[in-house]
């Protein structure tokens, strides 16, 4: 080696030792991850003051109380430390519905790409023909999230958790609108939102959300994956309907029967449909083809201890203090991509599929119907 190599690399290794070290100065002077995770995070919006009740009657655009306590352990057991947020959500009634004639309803959870055209305002306006009012909810906007923010962005700064605290406050809402009957409010969500109605289904989160409410009449869970274990023991009795897709792989069938059979052994009923050939979000607008970069969880359960921490065998997942800020959580939640590692895939068939379309909506009017109905033949009026 001549001694001008020797002094080319001595340079480039002290510009590389200069680099780093600034990039080291910057990275404490943002506060390290948490910091950077913190600068990161949008702030919530500074909208209206929630509606205490619907006693005046309507429909459309209604803000309401929720929280955002972004982990289960928060959720289960300090949701008061909970971030207050204003959750927002759009009704749909049927025609004729009443203080006299008081229908029953369903709260609408979006999937992790937000409202699709198509889908969520799309489902709203077919339940509302059948008789069923609809809660259209928007999980993303009141936590700042916009339709430019990146998808890990939008999975990072709100959880499931979030969600279904959101339809918990969408439950206390609408059982105040005189239109509405309030032991008949059902939950469905798509993708994500799935995941948030088995969240929701767990008796812990509605002791803690409404204790006063007897909680939802009917759940359904359409495509939501089902890699987690909540470790739910109390439910509070009402059935589920389960809609999937034979070519979804982001629906672990294996698992998602697993899931099943753990609500069929605390006593619920539980329809299941599976639909051959059938990829996720048929109700999209999007061309249906195969998604390469879409990432996916299978071949691992993350379960979830008393706590509401989380574990894969005996790693631990997000494992924090009651106090620790949405940013710490951030943080955690991206170091916990090396246990998770060997469990994620990429790829899988999503979008536009009429027949199954067409197969998933008769499904869940059927069943809706078939669950609202006792009450409608005791003269509580809707469907």
């Amino acid at each position: 080696m001549t001694s001008r190599t020797r002094s080319v690399l001595s340079r480039v290794a002290v510009g590389l030792l200069l680099l780093l070290l600034t990039g080291y100065v910057i990275w404490r002077s943002l506060g390290g991850a948490v910091g950077i995770a913190e600068s990161g995070l949008p702030e919530f919006p500074d909208w209206p003051s929630p509606s205490a009740d619907l006693s005046a009657g309507g429909e459309g655009e209604f803000y309401f109380t929720s929280y955002s306590p972004y982990d289960f352990d928060i959720l289960l057991h300090a949701w008061p430390l909970a971030v207050p947020t204003t959750g927002f959500g759009t009704l749909v009634l049927p025609e004729g519905a009443s203080a006299d004639r008081p229908v029953p309803a369903v709260v609408l959870v979006h999937g992790s790409g937000g409202i699709a055209p198509g889908r969520e305002r799309r489902v709203a306006r077919t339940l509302a023909d059948a008789g069923i009012a609809a809660f259209v909810i928007d999980y993303y906007a009141p936590r700042g999230i916009t339709e430019e923010t990146g998808y890990m962005s939008k999975v990072l700064a709100v959880t499931e958790f979030d969600a279904a605290a959101d339809a918990y406050g969408a439950l206390l809402l609408l059982s105040t609108h005189p239109a509405i009957d309030g032991e008949r409010i059902g939950m469905m969500g798509f993708s994500y939102g799935g995941m948030a109605v088995r969240i929701a289904m767990d008796e812990r989160v509605r002791e803690s959300y409404a204790p006063e409410h007897p909680g939802f009449a009917a759940f359904v869970d359409t495509y939501g994956p089902c890699f987690q274990d909540w470790g739910t023991t109390r439910v509070n009795g009402a059935p589920l309907l389960t809609l999937r897709g034979t070519e979804d792989r982001s629906n672990d069938l294996t698992a998602c029967a697993e899931r099943e059979a753990e609500l069929i052994s605390l006593g619920i009923d539980v329809d299941a449909r599976i639909y051959q050939g059938a990829g996720h979000a048929w109700e999209s607008e999007t061309p249906r083809r195969f998604f390469e970069d879409s990432p996916y969880v299978a071949g691992c359960t993350i379960r979830y201890d008393e706590a509401g921490h989380s574990w894969i065998d005996d790693v631990p997942i997000v494992n924090g203090d009651p106090g620790d800020s949405r940013a710490q959580r951030v943080v955690m939640r991206l170091s916990s991509g090396r246990a998770m590692a060997s469990c994620v895939g990429s790829g899988y068939l999503i979008g536009r599929d009429d027949e199954t379309r067409e197969k998933a909506t008769r499904d869940f009017l059927e069943f809706l119907t078939r669950v609202f109905r006792p009450a409608a033949a005791m003269g509580s009026g809707g469907i």
